[in-house]
């Protein structure tokens, strides 16, 4: 858990350091930022979602998991969580939610996020979870300079999506080949993508309700290899 701990702390810290400028910056300066933030954010789940091997997979992934996340309203009860922070604060016009939401989508959905949590969980090597806390820090100095103190509370939901990747881990361990990693961080690739798009201000997409489909390539492989097994 130490690379899920330090993860949590640098998002906490850089978010502490955005927030001391956010009053010093123009608003048209955090729009532009936010824009730049956003196509950045585009990049970075084109480069995820193209490594895919199994094309087919990673579109009945997104299918499947996105109507699961809709019969379990994920992004619903994210904003509920978003907006129940910001009632206990005194926040009247959404914006702890936004950037509660926000910056835990970005956080949690990313390859280095997986990717960094099964090492962590199998072989003990943080390294890669130390190397997501230092981009996201620098990524949370920018999303609290401009999206305000929610930003701060997405450590949580770090912690705790990571957390459980992590102690999951180790009793998985025959399921979690590299091609099933792959596919999942393909489909974290898309998931990014789509958060893009909402930073962009274009028609919003539920990226919270298409969490699921990140993790039906590992029940995809698990079924594929229980049927091999007895078949």
């Amino acid at each position: 858990m130490l690379g899920t701990i330090v993860n949590a702390l640098a998002i906490i810290g850089g978010s502490l350091v955005g927030l001391f400028f956010r009053g010093g910056i123009p608003e048209k300066y955090n729009e532009t930022i936010i824009k730049a933030n956003g196509l950045s954010v585009l990049l970075i789940g084109v480069m995820g979602a193209i490594k895919t091997q199994n094309v087919l997979l990673v579109i009945f992934s997104m299918v499947i998991g996105s109507i699961l996340g809709e019969f379990l309203r994920i992004e619903d009860n994210l904003d509920r969580l978003g907006a129940y922070i910001g009632n206990k604060m005194g926040d009247q016009e959404g914006g702890i939610a936004k950037g509660f939401v926000t910056a835990s989508l970005l956080f949690c959905v990313g390859s280095m996020a997986i990717v960094g949590s099964l090492q962590s969980g199998l072989s003990n090597n943080h390294q890669t979870l130390f190397a997501k806390s230092v981009l996201d820090g620098i990524t949370s100095v920018v999303f609290a300079s401009t999206l305000g103190v929610g930003v701060i509370f997405s450590s949580i939901a770090v912690f705790i999506y990571q957390g459980i990747i992590t102690l999951a881990a180790s009793s998985m361990k025959v399921f979690l080949t590299e091609s099933v990693i792959g596919e999942m961080s393909s489909v974290g690739g898309l998931l990014i993508m789509a958060l893009g798009f909402n930073m962009l201000e274009f028609k919003r997409i539920k990226v919270g309700n298409m969490l699921p489909a990140m993790f039906i390539p590992l029940i995809y492989y698990i079924g594929k290899l229980i049927y091999f097994k007895f078949v």
